[in-house]
């Protein structure tokens, strides 16, 4: 990371926009988003939102913004020193500034060091490396900044401005630096477990983390667990990508590059309206809107297989939402609204109280995988969660639901 590049950042946080920032700095808005990124990445902190063409400056932003504040302030004054005082120029020229963090950190050694070669014992680097660095600095500044003596190396004036200024850089860093690595060493400890969304707190998925979470945490595992709900599309990407270490999935495509084990086996039943009349899962179909997860679940592309290859031509169909990726919502239209939906047998029982569970005339076997990446904690994580699965549908609520 460079001053340039933070200063960028910090314009992009204070401005709220890229473009306005590429503008102003006369530099391509591809530069400005990787100052963005680089910045990102070094604190391990997501710090703005892109979305539609937008940017939206998150929390953290704004505090790193306020932790960025000694560094701006330092970069001034070396503009000051430097002759670039004139706003405009000033901001074009501090923008591309291509001094280096570490190589401040290097000269900083250097001059505590009293020598080029002591520094460079002890940061283990080459003298002709780091003599190099020392050379480069001095050609931006434009003068001396150690007099090379026989016993070592003494700051000149500008090489003690440097100090002075550099110093007050490398304490504002390494405090943002300071709370990222505490965030790593969080995040590297915790173990991310992602679920398909429950269709309530009754659900089996809810009682099966509850259970898993305590479980966890009675046998003192020293990885924090952390949990988020999706749908089966997202929890994929987010194992592959790495944003989780275990998803709780409702269908077994697309694991073919994860480690994976079943959970568990139901079957498909239809559930409707508490007053609804009909007693098939076609004249259900055939007579009340239909509300499903979009086809990127394994309920949602089994429940639109089922429903549109018997009733092709229904009145409703207008009516229908096959894209409504939230069961509490899908379980609230069928309970209140008149809809009809589908569920594995597992997860509608639950609510047999709120809605009218209905037999498909022809056995849809549906199974839910676990996946999971190569820590022995989600592997353990893992075992739990079948154990925890087991019981659950063993459980005397879950008697009737004659899993295959």
């Amino acid at each position: 990371m460079h001053l340039g590049a933070l200063f960028i950042a910090s314009h992009v946080l204070s401005s709220g926009s890229m473009r306005e920032t590429a503008r102003r700095f006369n530099i391509s808005v591809s530069t400005v988003s990787a100052a963005v990124d680089n910045l990102e990445t070094e604190l391990a902190l997501k710090l703005v939102e892109r979305s539609s063409g937008e940017l939206a400056v998150l929390i953290a932003g704004g505090r790193v913004q306020e932790g960025l504040a000694p560094i701006l302030d330092a970069i001034g004054q070396l503009g000051n020193l430097l002759g670039h005082n004139e706003p405009e120029a000033y901001e074009q020229w501090a923008a591309r500034i291509p001094i280096k963090l570490v190589t401040m950190e290097r000269y900083l050694e250097v001059a505590d060091q009293g020598s080029i070669n002591r520094a460079a014992r002890r940061l283990r680097l080459g003298q002709p490396q780091l003599s190099l660095q020392i050379a480069n600095l001095e050609k931006f500044f434009a003068g001396k900044l150690l007099e090379r003596q026989a016993q070592g190396s003494a700051l000149t004036e500008e090489g003690r401005f440097a100090y002075t200024v550099f110093s007050t850089i490398s304490l504002a860093w390494n405090e943002l630096k300071s709370a990222a690595d505490e965030r790593y060493q969080r995040t590297a400890r915790s173990l991310r477990i992602g679920a398909i969304i429950p269709t309530g707190s009754e659900s089996w998925v809810a009682r099966c983390l509850g259970s898993l979470i305590a479980e966890w945490n009675t046998g003192r595992n020293k990885n924090a667990l952390s949990l988020v709900s999706m749908t089966a599309d997202d929890l994929r990407e987010a194992l592959k990508s790495g944003r989780i270490d275990v998803a709780i999935l409702d269908s077994v495509f697309g694991l073919e590059s994860f480690r994976h084990r079943e959970l568990l086996r139901t079957d498909m039943v239809a559930i409707a309206p508490p007053g609804s009349t009909q007693e098939s899962a076609a004249d259900l179909v055939a007579s009340h809107p239909i509300c499903t997860p979009s086809p990127r679940t394994g309920i949602g592309h089994a429940a639109m297989t089922f429903a549109y290859d018997r009733t092709m031509h229904r009145r409703l169909r207008d009516r229908d939402i096959t894209a409504a990726d939230s069961l509490p919502v899908i379980v609230d239209l069928v309970a209140n609204h008149g809809y009809v939906s589908f569920l594995g047998r597992v997860s509608a029982m639950p609510i047999a109280d709120r809605v009218r569970i209905v037999e498909l005339a022809e056995p849809m076997p549906m199974s839910y995988h676990v996946a999971f990446n190569h820590r022995k904690a989600a592997a353990d994580a893992c075992d739990l969660l079948i154990a925890t699965a087991a019981k659950i549908v063993s459980a005397p609520v879950a008697q009737d639901a004659a899993f295959a």
